[in-house]
């Protein structure tokens, strides 16, 4: 653990981002693959309804990672500073508390949802024609509430302790294993949606197994104890204080796809639900890379601001922007051009595919700015910082987002839907170069004072 310290506390900043990218660009292409095959092998077995009804579930889904998210960020968070400062014990116990509070907050989730499941999905804008296929995924889905936060929460983790490729390989298992499940229990056993589900579950049962196996194992630094698992409500609220940012963006854009939904049935149709379903797979596949890189920034930027190197903090700032502004070209570029292809591989409906082209063009018309945006909100959680993250975060969905769902299709139609994520992208732009502004000038002054402090010393 100290070699690994020293590396990220020295090593030069590029390669060590690469470093701790890659694994995690990897693992996070390999976790939208679950949702994606999902929809390709549902959108091809069973038609552009059932992709409908996985796009009416996709809030619950949201829900079931932003929970493991929000745990996983703020523990990981307390993790790579305690690392950085060189306090192990701290370390040990928050995952191990973190492991206990996103447990009791997943069943305090899960159970009130699967009551009123029925309820929720007419409410997510679920049609008579759409509720069945809706209902039959979000049921067995949910049976994997719990497995499916664990893991998003562990491997943030694993990546805070320093192994960013460990983190991955849980992933990549799950995500071949629905791969090869996906085809057999939707053609093989006909099972369609309900099938496509079932695949998801064990996948994911597959990969918890492997986390808790390395856990178990002398590769982590996490060998828990009995008295780890000690419940800490000062450690809960720190790890909640931090993490809640990240909750409350997952959250919210699972309202936002809630309100997506019930637009498009307003001004379109269910059709256009299942445009809006296999655009945002498309989307988030697209979007891995640039998270990955902002997910080995943030262990990066931890340990160096719990061991007070300033300097080094704004350096790793600066070339995790430069690097996710140049991906988002690359994505901008290819999702432009290609969108008919890409389409493609979902359905065979030549008429459904040419109704997406349009939708996809449009949202992505600001895509090289989310590298920008999510390095600067990962920055503040990073460091400690949770009140600009979540400013953030709460400015570009509620301000700008949300208001805009209910105002541009009034003059536009369903094209103003589209127009509203391009929007609120550069209003939120806008509202984090002030913050990061801000920031970079008291890191500033933080290293200026640290300088003349070691001056008085000599």
């Amino acid at each position: 653990m100290e070699e690994q310290r020293k590396q990220l506390l020295n090593d030069s900043l590029r390669p060590l981002l690469f470093k701790f990218s890659y694994p995690s660009i990897i693992a996070l292409v390999f976790g939208a693959l679950y949702n994606m095959v999902d929809t390709i092998f549902v959108g091809k077995g069973v038609g552009p309804l059932a992709i409908a009804g996985l796009t009416i579930v996709l809030p619950i889904q949201i829900i079931m990672w932003a929970i493991g998210f929000m745990v996983g960020t703020g523990s990981g968070s307390i993790i790579s500073r305690s690392l950085g400062a060189g306090n192990k014990d701290m370390a040990v116990k928050t995952a191990a508390n973190a492991i206990i509070l996103n447990f009791i907050i997943s069943i305090a989730v899960m159970a009130p949802t699967y009551i009123f499941l029925g309820r929720l999905l007419v409410f997510f804008g679920a049609s008579p024609d759409v509720l069945p296929f809706a209902k039959d995924y979000a049921s067995i889905i949910l049976i994997g509430f719990v497995l499916y936060s664990f893991d998003a929460a562990s491997r943030i983790i694993i990546r805070a302790e320093g192994k960013p490729r460990a983190a991955m390989y849980p992933t990549i298992t799950g995500a071949v294993l629905n791969m090869v499940l996906d085809p057999i229990f939707v053609f093989v056993f006909k099972m369609g949606v309900r099938g496509a589900a079932i695949a998801t579950v064990i996948s994911q049962t597959v990969a918890v197994i492997y986390i808790i196996s390395y856990f178990m194992s002398s590769r982590s630094i996490f060998h828990f104890k009995t008295a780890d698992f000690k419940i800490d409500f000062i450690r809960f609220g720190e790890i909640l204080k931090i993490g809640i940012p990240s909750f409350l963006m997952a959250t919210i854009d699972s309202i936002v796809i809630l309100l997506f939904n019930r637009a498009i049935i307003k001004y379109g149709s269910d059709v256009y639900i299942a445009v809006v379903g296999i655009g945002l797979r498309i989307i988030d596949l697209t979007l891995m890379p640039i998270i990955g890189i902002t997910q080995g920034f943030s262990t990066i930027a931890g340990f160096n601001y719990g061991a007070k190197l300033y300097s080094r903090v704004k350096k790793i700032f600066w070339e995790s922007v430069i690097w996710n502004i140049m991906i988002g070209i690359i994505v901008f570029l290819l999702l432009m051009i290609f969108p008919r292809q890409l389409l493609g591989f979902f359905s065979k409906d030549i008429g459904f595919v040419n109704l997406g082209i349009a939708p996809i063009r449009i949202i992505i018309l600001t895509f090289p700015l989310l590298g920008f945006q999510f390095v600067s909100g990962t920055l503040f959680q990073a460091i400690g910082k949770p009140l600009p993250a979540t400013i953030i975060t709460l400015a570009r969905q509620i301000l700008f987002l949300i208001p805009a769902i209910f105002i541009f299709p009034v003059f536009w139609g369903l094209t103003g839907i589209w127009m509203t994520w391009p929007f609120s992208d550069v209003m939120d732009f806008m509202v984090c170069a002030v913050f990061i502004a801000w920031e970079i000038k008291l890191l500033n002054r933080m290293l200026g004072n640290k300088l003349n402090t070691n001056q008085e010393s000599i």
